[in-house]
């Protein structure tokens, strides 16, 4: 995989959108049937994409035709739809057995007082089983995905790390009764903590979207501020406040003008870390036979580490700061500074 490799947005975006073009009951349909990272994924990009225009629309509605034309029918989740099938045709007990033989590696689905444990943040999921037995951590933690229970273990008290893992690596057949006992010991801390786990409020990233979406001047007056009492704070809102893909926003006229600002090794360093729909947005303000030229460097160029790009990357938001301050650029809405 390459260093610069970034997901593409476009299929999320696409999935967001249909989604809430369906009604309230189907869209619950299918959001249901997501697993947490899935869904947080999703939600993500629905309070993200904005205002959505009929082109975006358009385009997500046509590769959705273009998915169904294909005639492929997508692998994920297939094991837990045919089982859902077969329990409904022969019962749980032979459905388990047949999906046993069928698809032996198919790590079994939890049951839905230890699928709660999914949505819990690894902290609190930590904080409920520290007195557990390392045998009864090991099961649990087998019950989430791979990064949510290297957290949880990573937060559970280091002398438990070491019995915990060698558990998960021997632990082998779990009887039935084993997990029914789990199940109620969770049950019955959930039902404990109901109400009173913490929610996690507020961060950096809050607070950079609250000072980009208000008034200029709040900025001007806060941030200087904040650098007084909080240098490391200062630094971190900084950069959650000027992303590169902020620069998306600008229009063909103003990209032009950062573009005549940016040396060219720079600029096809910083473009090298985009999906190529995201390099359209600089290709559009440069004349067509620049825009073909800079696509050739960029698809025949080697690999590059992502090193270098975050750093040509912020290169260019320096340049794109300093031509806001002249009032060469305007990113968001005018204010009183510009007339």
């Amino acid at each position: 995989m390459s260093d610069v490799a970034s997901e593409p947005r476009a299929g999320i975006d696409h999935a967001a959108i249909m989604v809430m073009l369906m009604s309230e009951e189907d869209a619950t349909g299918i959001l249901s049937q997501l697993d947490p990272n899935e869904l947080r994924q999703l939600a993500t990009r629905m309070c993200a994409l904005g205002e959505i225009d009929p082109h975006a629309i358009s385009d997500a509605i046509s590769g959705f035709s273009r998915s169904i034309d294909n005639g492929a029918i997508s692998a994920h989740g297939r094991v837990d739809n045919v089982k859902r099938m077969l329990t409904s045709a022969v019962g749980d007990m032979k459905a388990d057995s047949l999906i046993r033989q069928v698809a032996p590696d198919q790590k079994q689905e939890p049951s839905p007082t230890l699928a709660v444990l999914r949505w819990l943040d690894p902290g609190v999921i930590a904080e409920m089983l520290a007195d557990e037995h390392p045998q009864a951590i090991a099961v649990l933690l087998l019950q989430l995905d791979t990064d949510t229970a290297a957290a949880a273990l990573a937060a559970l008290p280091r002398e438990l790390h070491t019995p915990v893992l060698h558990r998960v690596a021997r632990l082998g057949p779990v009887s039935r009764q084993a997990i029914a006992i789990l199940e109620d010991t969770i049950e019955g801390m959930i039902e404990r903590r109901h109400g009173s786990v913490p929610l996690t409020m507020g961060g950096v990233k809050e607070a950079a979207e609250i000072i980009n979406r208000a008034h200029r001047s709040v900025e001007k007056e806060v941030m200087p501020k904040i650098s007084k009492i909080d240098k490391a704070l200062h630094q971190q809102l900084e950069h959650e406040m000027f992303k590169f893909e902020h620069l998306f926003v600008l229009d063909a006229r103003q990209i032009g003008t950062l573009l005549r600002e940016i040396e060219n090794e720079t600029l096809i360093n910083s473009l090298r870390g985009l999906d190529p729909d995201d390099r359209e947005i600089f290709y559009g303000a440069m004349s067509t036979r620049a825009a073909d030229g800079l696509r050739d460097e960029i698809e025949t160029m080697g690999r590059i580490k992502r090193a270098e790009v975050d750093a040509a990357q912020r290169e260019v938001i320096a340049i794109a700061k300093r031509l806001i301050a002249d009032g060469e650029l305007i990113m968001g809405e005018a204010d009183d500074d510009y007339v």
